[in-house]
């Protein structure tokens, strides 16, 4: 197995968190998930322009991404990566 990298998702939440959707990818990877984690502040703090009421920032595998991306959009929600 070789090493884990980590990605930093920004997630867009309309309710406070209980619903939300991924609206971008930091460019960054991560060596550790204390790394991503710490990046995370930094992160949100440049991400304005985005309209939601609630921004979180989720740690993920490289490969957890690489998952999440395969699968298909459900109808009606365009999901912003980049």
């Amino acid at each position: 197995m070789g090493p884990v990298t980590y990605v930093l998702a920004i997630m867009g939440c309309a309710d406070g968190g209980a619903a939300c959707q991924q609206v971008a990818l930091a460019p960054a990877r991560y060596e550790s998930v204390a790394a991503c984690q710490a990046a995370s502040g930094d992160v949100l703090a440049s991400s304005t322009d985005f309209d939601f009421p609630t921004l979180l920032a989720r740690c993920r595998t490289a490969k957890e991404q690489a998952a999440i991306e395969r699968k298909p959009a459900p109808r009606g929600r365009a999901v912003k990566q980049g």
